[in-house]
């Protein structure tokens, strides 16, 4: 998989892309992340990138050239599968759609700042738009930080267990259940019994009703909206 990311802080990547799971994607040659600095698409004396909105009202707003600049001049070398805005307005990322996005060879990830970027942007390259929550942010670095973490450590041969992502929180449209490890008595709490049991079939469906008790308790709007 290949993520290409443009934003108007690229060195904001260097710590996070440089540690954990991404770093040894990286090293694996499974994942190449490239970070593009928006600003070296600027054409004006003071590499600006933002200008006052039309029709008046606070914050700036990126401008379309440097934007598009980036986004054609990356596209000569990289077919899309995605164009991808980071925006608070976007759809709700979750798990279902990291699935998807896995699935994708090339994508390209845009970083907004102040107000947004101008519409014309959204209206003609982008394909897809991601919000991590309800909430906004400083700019969508941190969103993109996220939404790349979460689609690496899906291509198969990054984590240690092939099917430990198979398991996590959401993929079944429930919540993880409980885990435990060594020891087995600390200060008085012990591991569930049917765990140290050996029979396979009694602990998968122990799991499985831990896993929708904890859903009804913490996510009951999981169960009641059927899909993530």
């Amino acid at each position: 998989m290949r993520i290409d990311i443009l934003s108007i802080f690229p060195e904001m990547f260097e710590g996070p892309f440089s540690e954990s799971i991404v770093k040894r994607a990286q090293e694996k040659g499974l994942a190449k992340i490239y970070i593009h600095d928006i600003r070296s698409y600027a054409t004006n004396k003071h590499k600006r990138v933002d200008d006052y909105p039309y029709g008046g009202g606070a914050g700036m707003v990126m401008m379309a050239e440097p934007i598009v600049a980036a986004i054609e001049d990356l596209k000569i070398k990289t077919n899309y599968d995605a164009i991808v805005f980071m925006t608070p307005d976007g759809k709700v990322f979750n798990q279902t759609m990291a699935n998807h996005f896995s699935s994708f060879e090339n994508i390209l990830l845009l970083c907004g700042h102040y107000k947004g970027i101008d519409e014309r942007i959204r209206d003609s390259y982008i394909t897809h738009e991601i919000s991590i929550g309800d909430y906004v942010l400083s700019g969508g670095e941190l969103a993109a930080m996220i939404v790349t973490d979460a689609l690496v450590r899906l291509i198969p041969g990054v984590l240690g267990d092939e099917t430990s992502a198979l398991s996590d929180s959401f993929q079944d449209g429930l919540l993880s259940p409980p885990v435990y490890t060594r020891p087995y008595d600390f200060k008085g709490f012990k591991v569930p019994e049917i765990l140290l049991s050996g029979n396979e079939k009694a602990i998968v469906e122990w799991k499985h009703q831990q896993a929708v008790e904890r859903t009804q308790k913490r996510r009951p709007d999981l169960l009641k909206n059927g899909d993530l």
